[in-house]
């Protein structure tokens, strides 16, 4: 998900951290003030923590932090490869 919407809006920086688990249940990761991972944070907002989230969501606090107006999620399916524009 993230090389996709990377490619799509060249003006954010995407930094993806993965880290062993023990590394984010210790008493250090909480002192940071940092979500619960798996998380997603644009800016300064974190847009989910501690579970999954859909690309079309995140993508639409992109554009929101980016001041554009968020696009129609990618058709998908046989009709979106035939209807796609």
């Amino acid at each position: 998900m993230m090389p996709r919407l990377g490619e799509k809006y060249k003006d954010i920086e995407i930094e993806v951290m993965s880290k062993p688990i023990a590394e984010y249940q210790n008493d250090e990761y909480f002192e940071l003030d940092l979500p619960v991972a798996p998380a997603i944070m644009v800016e300064d907002e974190i847009v989910v923590e501690g579970s999954n989230i859909s690309p079309d969501k995140v993508e639409k606090v992109i554009c929101r932090c980016l001041g554009i107006s968020d696009t129609e999620p990618e058709k998908k399916g046989i009709f979106g490869r035939l209807f796609r524009k």
